[in-house]
């Protein structure tokens, strides 16, 4: 129904495990790897719990597609079963063969069988149960007696149980302690925090063709403060809040959106407020400082002698205590300053408190306040990044479809002032004023510590630190890629994209690039160097972010953010 009107090719937040969108975070990763790793030692259990929609069924999915072509695999999803069906089931997965109404003994004796043949033929079987809490104990040991048969090198059999938290408990059991002494590799898996649901809602997004931000930055809170991280109600919430926004025809997805479909989706909530709201702050801080100036001012009346040089004491205690009333959170409002840029900040942001104060704002105020009140439609400012590259939109055409019928692409980001600045490309940035009111305005050129932001189609110099003020963690920028970015490069991956990943590592940090025969640790230590250095999860493995990143660091193609320019402009 909304796909049209949001440019999208599917329904990204459909609740069936479609492997198109498959989306590992760092834990579903972690969680593969203790997986992968349980499977390829001696023993017989794997063990992966998790709470309800955290993701465990799709780790299981990813596994299977990883496993080696040599491994014959049975899947249960129906684990409550006696001791007779499951071996019965196992034999239905396996394909093996058995009369009617068998005894416990023959269909043991049938799999025992299959395992001596496959072991003989170098061939490995695994059997994953899926809802494995619901096992009975009586079913758990004679899993446990299946795996006693052995060569002397390992198993002939491996088991992964996956199941809920009360699988834990269930293995804890006096008669279950055999079993659980066999378990090679064990994984609890956690929802997903705020900056990886984030991750996964653009993913589904660019899955579907969205490649812009659709829902803002504190929607995004408000889906992990809602869903608590867990992908299943993720979607859920995501799909009516996309309902709502088609309704209403809004774009982009704000945290009220969210609200409501929370409501819908989970019945009453409760209510919550981010921390360090800008008016709250803004308040508590004239509050402090008018106290201390009051202080300040009712001596002065009394003791009429005093001196230029006391009154520059009080005043500096005046403006020690505006400084110290500013909560840190308000000056790096998610950036992360050193502490000089921290202590400039506070400075500035006290020195700015104790202008006296104007019945009318002025010229310089007034301009900005008005280019602010005009940007609050996203798609003038996509306009303006196209008019930045030279380029036009295309009516009927999202802003990145658009990008792509002129070659180039589009890379959206959640991250700070020092995000934008590393990769030094113009960018749409989504702002919060005063009143946590969305608009967007366009970073078009930076200056030492001021930017020129385009405001509708008006630009005007600011400074860095009243950016970071309002700045609310989403950026997008458009790049010309030269060539069809690889999804990961990783061991195991082809030689021509390793090939490519050595190649442009080396003209990154300007050395000989060096002909590669495989994905060797030099090459993944410069690889975790570089993702280090950029902000990125230093794993070794160069997923769709880190690939972007190479990309548009090695690109000559389009404009940039740094300016040539000397002269110092006073920003608002």
């Amino acid at each position: 129904m909304y796909k049209a009107f949001f440019g999208l090719n599917d329904n990204p937040f459909s609740i069936a495990p479609n492997p198109h969108y498959l989306f590992l975070s760092d834990r579903h990763r972690e969680a593969l790897a203790h997986l992968t790793y349980g499977l390829g030692e001696t023993g017989g259990f794997v063990l992966l719990t998790g709470e309800v929609g955290t993701g465990k069924t799709t780790v299981s999915r990813c596994l299977l597609r990883q496993l080696p072509a040599n491994t014959d695999t049975a899947f249960i999803l129906n684990p409550a079963l006696t001791e007779l069906e499951l071996l019965a089931t196992l034999c239905d997965e396996l394909k093996i063969s058995y009369s009617e109404n068998p005894s416990l003994k023959q269909l043991t004796d049938l799999i025992s069988h299959y395992l001596l043949a496959n072991h003989e033929q170098g061939r490995n079987t695994v059997l994953i149960i899926d809802e494995a809490q619901h096992l009975k104990a009586e079913v758990l040991e004679q899993l446990r007696l299946l795996t006693n048969l052995e060569t002397d090198t390992k198993k002939l059999l491996q088991v992964i149980l996956i199941g809920q938290p009360e699988l834990q408990q269930l293995l804890k059991r006096q008669e279950l302690r055999q079993l659980a002494q066999r378990i090679t590799a064990r994984y609890h898996l956690l929802p997903l925090t705020l900056e990886e649901v984030s991750l996964y809602v653009q993913h589904r997004l660019q899955v579907a063709n969205r490649f812009e931000p659709l829902f803002t930055a504190k929607a995004c809170k408000y889906l992990h403060k809602y869903s608590g991280g867990i992908p299943r109600l993720i979607n859920l919430l995501c799909e009516r809040a996309l309902m709502a926004g088609y309704g209403q025809s809004k774009v982009p997805i704000d945290h009220h959106m969210v609200k409501q479909a929370a409501v819908e989706v989970l019945g009453e909530v409760e209510e919550f407020s981010l921390p360090y709201k800008p008016v709250a702050i803004a308040a508590t801080v004239a509050l402090v400082f008018a106290g201390a100036f009051y202080g300040f001012y009712q001596a002065a009346i009394s003791n009429p002698n005093l001196g230029a040089t006391q009154a520059q004491v009080q005043t500096q205690i005046a403006t020690q205590a505006t400084i110290q009333a500013l909560p840190q959170a308000s000056v790096q409002q998610g950036a992360e300053l050193t502490r000089a840029e921290q202590v400039s900040a506070e400075q500035t942001y006290a020195a700015e408190q104790i202008q006296p104060t104007a019945n009318t704002l002025s010229t310089e105020q007034r301009v900005l306040k008005q280019a602010i009140t005009q940007s609050q439609n996203i798609d003038n400012a996509y306009a303006g990044l196209f008019g930045v590259w030279q380029r036009q939109p295309i009516s009927g055409l999202t802003p990145c479809q658009a990008a792509m019928e002129q070659g180039l692409a589009c890379h959206q980001q959640q991250g700070n002032w020092h995000s934008i600045s590393r990769l030094n490309y113009p960018a749409v940035v989504y702002l919060q004023d005063e009143s946590l009111g969305d608009f967007y305005g366009v970073l078009v050129e930076r200056d030492d510590d001021q930017v020129l932001l385009q405001l509708n189609e008006q630009q005007l110099w600011v400074s860095k630190h009243w950016f970071n003020q309002h700045f609310s963690g989403t950026f997008e920028l458009l790049w010309q890629p030269t060539k069809r970015v690889p999804r990961e490069i990783s061991r195991g991956s082809h030689l021509s994209q390793v090939q490519w990943l050595e190649n442009n590592l080396a003209k990154i940090n300007g050395r000989q690039a060096r002909l590669m025969d495989d994905f060797d640790h030099e090459l993944e230590r410069e690889l975790m160097a570089f993702q280090r250095q950029h902000g990125l999860k230093a794993d070794g493995i160069a997923g769709s972010q880190t690939l972007v990143q190479l990309n548009l660091f090695t690109s000559k193609q389009g404009p940039r953010l740094t300016s040539a320019l000397s002269n110092k402009r006073e920003a608002l």
